[in-house]
């Protein structure tokens, strides 16, 4: 049994490296195993039959609404055109230093992984926008590729991430799991905000590092990194909050209702994409009364429901109370018509249909990838799949830090051939029970797999960001040019596993302080 649960995680990978499908490879594969172990009395059919709960369970998944909001999210931010303004106003206020534009581009990076979490996107814009300039100024081109590539995957770490979503639900099932075979039937969970919480201040000390870098070769190395003089005038302050202000006050409804307990991830995800609506209305007709009327009246709202008792289901509603619930019907109301001005704006230049296209193709991709992956699953644990990892990783000599070290590569090294959501609904739901078993905390564990499939994503030969970098880069600019670059990215981001491992607080600490959970 043990051999044929190898050897179809084995022919899993096989099958993904030859560029077949993922959820028809995992649900075939899977079931191919199932009828063989079914055949040959290695296999209890029970199994599959667990598996249209386990499908109902994944669509019934509260959490995972937000990944299409959080796609889409993204998606319009970048078809709007406002990671654009962003990108360009901040290379015209930083340029005029020396490594300013590569300072500029990591922190636009930092934004628009906080705004849209989608790391093919961000570096490709950054790729098609940043990339040329910085060639053509006289950017060192491995400083410039590197550079693009590590700011651009900051989005698998920096909340709120989809990696960090679909992590924070495996994790909290494994968590769950782990407690169950210790002997504790009360489990407690994981959140995704405390997942978030975890993720932030590794991730901001990710952009400091990578700052830091260009600091380095500004100073040391002043030829690689010269200062840009745009040819378009300096950046106006009034240009720099226009682009600025609305992608920051969009991460702080998302990020910090999160983080202090105000909404779900699901619900932040909707005043998100919400949010996002309204400023891509903004950016396509600028001054449009209706869309700046909805967003100051997003903001009385808010204001009202603080000072408010807005809760119509109760027996006595005072005066001033019924006043308030009537004037707020009327800030809904002026919501919903700048909403739909919006998105009027946003169908007439073709974007809306461009974005609902996109978030609709990649959301049925990651849901039908869970629905193999969950074939998989039950399978891989009919086969005693399982119970092999399990064996193997607690015999490994060196004790708990070996096993986490020894999982920790296998992911490193299967984030080169496979995608982070495949990594994260095939390998993670097999090994994190064993390490969450051993003691090691939920969070801090979510937090790490997550840094690791971001250094994954940076990796020559096979890291995904080289290849969406190599996709939009002129041709002057050479494959081991960018291979080049990104190596001490990649060493930063070893580091910052490495400083994890021996300071666990910085990961737990917010959490605590938000949750006080630990």
């Amino acid at each position: 049994m043990e051999i044929m649960a190898l050897s179809m995680f084995a022919a899993s990978c096989l099958m993904l490296l030859t560029g077949y499908p993922v959820a028809f490879t995992l649900s075939g594969v899977s079931f191919l195993f199932g009828l063989l172990g079914l055949v040959t009395g290695h296999f209890d059919f029970a199994f599959l039959i667990a598996l249209p709960q386990r499908i109902f369970g994944v669509m019934t998944n509260e959490v995972l609404v937000a990944v299409p909001l959080f796609i889409f999210m993204g998606t319009m931010l970048e078809r709007s055109k406002i990671a654009e303004e962003l990108l360009e106003n901040m290379g015209r206020l930083f340029g005029t230093m020396r490594g300013g534009l590569g300072i500029s581009v990591v922190i636009v990076g930092a934004l628009l992984a906080a705004s849209t979490g989608i790391v093919g996107a961000t570096v490709v814009t950054m790729g098609l926008l940043s990339l040329p300039t910085m060639l053509k100024r006289g950017y060192n081109p491995e400083l410039a590729a590197g550079t693009i590539s590590a700011a651009g995957t900051l989005g698998q770490i920096i909340p709120p991430s989809i990696v960090l979503i679909l992590l924070g639900d495996v994790v909290a099932n494994a968590y769950q799991k782990a407690q169950v075979e210790m002997g504790i039937f009360a489990p407690e969970t994981v959140s995704v905000g405390e997942l978030f919480a975890g993720a932030l201040i590794p991730g901001l000390m990710l952009v400091g590092f990578y700052i830091l870098y260009q600091i380095f070769w500004a100073v040391f190395r002043p030829e690689s990194s010269p200062p840009v003089l745009d040819e378009g005038g300096t950046v106006s302050l009034g240009q720099i909050l226009k682009s600025l202000l609305p992608p920051i006050v969009l991460i702080f409804a998302v990020l910090g209702s999160i983080l202090v307990g105000v909404a779900t991830p699901t619900e932040a995800a909707a005043v998100g994409a919400i949010g996002t609506i309204l400023l891509a209305g903004e950016q396509i007709k600028n001054g449009s009364k209706r869309v700046r009327l909805a967003v100051l009246a997003i903001f009385a709202l808010f204001a009202m429901a603080q000072n408010f008792d807005l809760r119509t289901g109760l027996d006595v509603i005072t005066f001033t109370n019924m006043m308030a619930i009537g004037v707020s019907f009327i800030f809904c109301g002026v919501i919903i018509l700048g909403l739909g001005t919006s998105l009027q704006h946003c169908w007439r230049q073709g974007i809306l249909s461009e974005v609902m296209q996109t978030t609709t193709r990649v959301t049925s991709m990651v849901f039908v990838i869970l629905i193999g992956a969950a074939l998989f699953s039950l399978v891989f644990r009919g086969l005693e799949g399982d119970e092999m990892v399990h064996e193997f990783l607690i015999n490994l000599p060196g004790g708990e830090m070996a096993v986490l070290a020894s999982v920790m590569l296998i992911m490193f090294l299967l984030g080169f051939f496979l995608d982070f959501i495949e990594i994260t609904f095939v390998v993670v739901p097999i090994v994190a029970p064993v390490l969450l078993v051993m003691g090691f905390d939920p969070v801090w564990l979510g937090v790490m797999m997550a840094i690791n499939l971001q250094t994954s994503f940076l990796t020559p030969p096979f890291g995904f960001a080289l290849f969406y970098l190599r996709g939009v880069a002129p041709d002057s600019l050479k494959t081991s040019q960018i291979y080049r670059g990104v190596i001490p990215f990649v060493i930063i981001q070893i580091l910052m596993l490495f400083i994890l491992v021996m300071f666990p607080e910085i990961s737990t600490w917010l959490p605590d302080k938000l949750f006080n959970k630990y």
